[in-house]
């Protein structure tokens, strides 16, 4: 800023200096070619004030300016770039998912057929264990309802047998033979030791 100052006086003077030139060679040449040199110094001056203010304006003003919109242009650039690095990141990240993507496929497939045929067996194996249950059990109540009707058909044949022979005695049995058979079992009564 004292620069910027400093440059300022330095041309006033010099326009001053100029000025004060061109109004000494107009004194000296006179008339119509003082006129046309003053009005010559008059242009410089003019030119040194603008060029003053355009030297001012730019080393003033516009630097603030420049500097911030280089400071946003660095700064976009800046998060352009970390940007891309985590777009080529997350890219780099989303091939090498897809190439293992293929490789879990194939894991998962093959692990699942595994898994289906050991669960194959795993039922085959239960159901033959079922089907030995199933079958030892018809077995046992097939075994037993042989039993039961063995039971009852001696059951059945002891009453027919009982009811048959009952028959055939009463039919033999006549009051002389009642009487031998009562004598006969008292005398092997006898016989006995008590």
């Amino acid at each position: 800023m004292k620069q910027v100052r400093n440059v300022y006086y330095s041309l006033v003077v010099c326009a001053l200096g100029l000025f004060s030139a061109a109004a000494a060679f107009a004194a000296e040449e006179g008339g119509n070619r003082a006129e046309h040199s003053t009005e010559m110094v008059f242009k410089w001056i003019h030119f040194v004030i603008l060029a003053g203010l355009v030297y001012w304006v730019f080393g003033k003003l516009l630097p603030p300016v420049f500097r911030r919109n280089a400071d946003n242009i660095s700064s976009a650039i800046t998060k352009a770039t970390a940007a891309k690095v985590e777009a080529e990141r997350k890219l780099q990240e989303a091939v090498t998912k897809m190439s293992n993507l293929e490789r879990e496929i194939a894991e998962f497939r093959v692990q699942a057929q595994r898994d289906a045929a050991a669960e194959v067996e795993r039922l085959r194996g239960v159901t033959i264990l079922d089907v030995e249950k199933i079958r030892t059990a018809a077995k046992a109540e097939i075994e037993a309802a042989e039993r039961a009707a063995r039971v009852e058909l001696k059951e059945l044949a002891a009453k027919l047998a009982v009811d048959g022979a009952e028959s055939l005695v009463a039919k033999q049995m006549t009051p002389a033979v009642q009487d031998a058979t009562i004598s006969s079992f008292v005398q092997s009564l006898q016989g006995r030791p008590n």
